[in-house]
């Protein structure tokens, strides 16, 4: 298979992943108002780590020393990440919670400068400006003050920023499926050692039918498969182009979360989420379908 027709099925495949993720705001937004918020994330990460060390048994016996200390960075930062995420969505509205965790898009490339010493470009300062303004917009309330849910999902933008750029440089030497596993793993640690402290007891409600059918998407089709995904496919593209397209889960989450919870946007949070937008295009594809600047991805 040649280079551009892998690079392409890998951005198809980040586009799948993005489709998948929107639909979870609306099922999480549904989930935490019975269960409590860290119980929801140790269900879906166990249930995924279980489907994941079932279908790729094979791959547990390959594991080594190297792989299980980058598996727990990347399942440390996924785990925070999550948390800050689904305690936000308590406080906040699914397409908020959507369109606020993309910041992550304009994080990345400072990221990647403070890691990987790559300066980022003018692009990118614009971008950062742009995102900065929309997040006022959308989130700010008239006496300047910001609802805790918008920023614990702010938060949660910068740990999926870590995520994707640490993801990118294990990717390089590590096998994508053998990170994921170790990764969902260890984020299902994590929650079970802090839903207690956090939620107290085991939540019996988590048994029910409309439940669990939530927590069987959540962990099959928005954890096990979407991240199966991303890893694979960002092994074959770059971590500003993979962030273009992992940003579209935005703006799925408020389409679905307008289709499925009644959700609305007032004007200004329309021209907030439009800046936001506007910031994730200008990083990441620099203009060049004008003709002007650098494309994403050389």
């Amino acid at each position: 298979m040649g280079k551009k027709k892998t690079v392409l099925l890998a951005d198809l495949g980040l586009v799948v992943t993005t489709l998948i993720w929107g639909f979870s705001f609306v099922i999480v937004k549904d989930s935490v108002d019975r269960i409590p918020p860290v119980y929801l994330l140790a269900f879906r990460f166990t249930l995924a780590f279980a489907g994941l060390a079932l279908v790729f048994a094979g791959k547990i016996s390959k594991i080594r020393k190297g792989d299980l200390l980058c598996g727990a960075m990347l399942g440390f930062w996924l785990f925070v990440s999550y948390f800050f995420q689904t305690v936000g969505i308590q406080y906040t509205t699914a397409g908020k919670n959507a369109f606020l965790t993309t910041i992550y898009v304009v994080i990345v490339p400072f990221l990647h400068w403070a890691i990987n010493e790559k300066k980022p470009d003018r692009y990118c300062a614009a971008a950062a400006v742009l995102a900065i303004l929309g997040i006022g917009l959308l989130s700010l309330r008239g006496d300047l003050s910001m609802n805790i849910g918008d920023v614990l999902t702010i938060l949660c933008g910068f740990g999926f920023a870590f995520h994707m750029i640490y993801i990118d440089k294990y990717t390089e030497t590590h096998d994508p499926v053998i990170l994921t596993i170790l990764q969902i793993g260890m984020a299902a640690l994590l929650s079970w050692i802090t839903a207690p402290v956090f939620n107290g007891a085991f939540p019996k409600a988590a048994l029910s039918g409309d439940i669990v059918t939530g927590i069987l998407y959540l962990g099959l089709g928005s954890t096990m498969l979407a991240f199966l995904l991303q890893n694979v496919c960002q092994k074959y593209t770059s971590p500003t182009s993979a962030s273009l397209f992992l940003s579209l889960e935005s703006v799925f989450g408020v389409l679905f979360s307008m289709i499925f919870l009644h959700e609305y946007l007032t004007g200004r949070m329309v021209l907030g989420c439009a800046l936001i937008f506007a910031a994730i295009i200008t990083a990441e594809t620099k203009f060049s379908f004008l003709g002007r600047g650098k494309a994403p991805r050389e």
